[in-house]
């Protein structure tokens, strides 16, 4: 038996371990929601009598389906947005690159390294002079931008590992750059695309700063719908709990379906 796999049983207790240290906050988080406030601040216990207490205020408390609603649009949109905008723009870099191309590049990932309350003020008052304040247009323009350096980025690198000589054949054959991209690049690239946009999509779907300072009731989604749970009296751990689980039902579950595409978007041309 080789050393590998001697270690390989391991590795596979590891990884186990570092996927149940990762997954036990939100199985306590969900426990929580199903205990009543005076459980929840009491000792941590896994035996306890569950209820729907917490779910039942919550729902009564705020509107659930419009939050959703907000979350599913907005997250949609941005992404859309984003590849629109992307994926022509990651073409030109990887099979049209000039001398300053990956200086671009280092300076669109730098932009995230901003912190964002660096920029609030100005994108704060740009909003609200456009009118764009507690809009859902408003919040999709800038989750576009806050997740555009990645989606270029994600793009770029899987462009380069196309073989150029399929592109080139197109050209031969008489096809012009819009032909080339929809017919050629895009099919080739379908995976890499996808798993770039289940990761915006997370991504704009976690977003919590900008959501609790651009918005207020009409365009706020879940993110802001959690924050609506904690008050100046104190944390309620139970409601908050219900809540939080409600706004990562759907993410979690939609992260799931899509793991398989995701895995084989990120590994797209590692293997040649």
């Amino acid at each position: 038996m080789s050393a590998v796999q001697t270690k390989r049983p391991w590795v596979g207790v590891l990884a186990w371990v570092i996927a149940l240290i990762i997954f036990f906050p939100i199985l306590w988080m969900v426990l929580t929601g199903f205990k009543t406030e005076a459980d929840a601040i009491a000792s941590p216990s896994l035996f306890f009598t569950p209820t729907l207490e917490s779910y039942v205020e919550v729902q009564g408390r705020a509107d659930y389906p419009k939050h959703a609603f907000n979350s599913i649009t907005i997250s949609l949109a941005s992404t859309l947005l984003a590849l629109l905008i992307a994926i022509p723009s990651a073409y030109a870099m990887a099979f049209l690159p000039t001398k300053r191309t990956k200086a671009t590049l280092l300076w669109m990932l730098s932009t995230k390294m901003l912190p964002p309350v660096g920029v609030l003020m100005p994108i704060y008052l740009l909003s609200r002079d456009l009118g764009l304040l507690d809009t859902r247009t408003g919040l999709t323009i800038v989750y576009t931008m806050m997740n555009l350096p990645i989606v270029v980025w994600m793009l770029y690198t899987f462009f380069k590992d196309l073989p150029r000589d399929i592109l080139e054949a197109g050209r031969m054959d008489g096809a012009n750059t819009f032909q080339e991209v929809t017919l050629l690049l895009l099919p080739l690239s379908m995976p890499g695309i996808a798993s770039t946009g289940l990761l915006s999509i997370i991504l704009s779907w976690n977003e919590a700063f900008w959501s609790l300072n651009l918005t207020a009731s009409k365009a706020a989604p879940l993110t802001a719908y959690i924050a609506s749970f904690s008050s100046p009296e104190g944390l309620f751990w139970a409601k908050l709990s219900a809540a939080s689980t409600m706004a990562i039902a759907p993410i979690l579950i939609f992260g799931w379906m899509t793991q398989k595409q995701m895995v084989r978007g990120l590994t797209f041309g590692a293997v040649k």
